[in-house]
């Protein structure tokens, strides 16, 4: 979808996906190449059985997280050390600057809505490499 110069309301359907820096697949959704987007962007990630995200922190924006369906860990701090596991219907936040890494231990798959406070499509990130392996598989 190109970007508008028309500032009225906009509906997006999301039905590309675009291959995130983690590792796993979103649909693009709202964004500063979708909408027009200044302060966020929105969209649908979906996380398959057993799969994860590759370690990595978000310098400068939030991040909130809402699961539609199944269930996703997210292991966070400065060597991946705690984790909460958000179900359908809860929320997570993720503070700016905070190592962290989601994954799917379920059988099923894990759909949810993730709003960022950067409104590029492709996030600033910084991947963490070096902590990928302190979640163990």
């Amino acid at each position: 979808m190109s970007r508008s110069s028309n500032p009225g309301c906009r509906v997006v359907r999301p039905e590309g996906a675009v291959a995130g820096q983690q590792g796993l697949n979103y649909f693009e959704g709202i964004a500063a190449e979708t909408v027009g987007a200044t302060g966020l962007c929105m969209h649908i990630v979906t996380i398959p059985p057993g799969a994860r995200a590759k370690a990595h922190l978000h310098e400068s924006h939030e991040t909130a997280i809402y699961v539609l369906s199944g269930e996703a860990w997210t292991w966070f701090g400065e060597r991946l050390e705690e984790h909460v596991v958000a179900r359908a219907g809860e929320m997570v936040y993720i503070p700016a600057g905070v190592p962290h890494l989601a994954e799917n231990r379920s059988n099923a798959p894990c759909s949810a809505v993730i709003a960022r406070t950067d409104p590029n499509q492709r996030e600033s990130l910084v991947l963490l490499p070096e902590l990928d392996h302190l979640v163990p598989g």
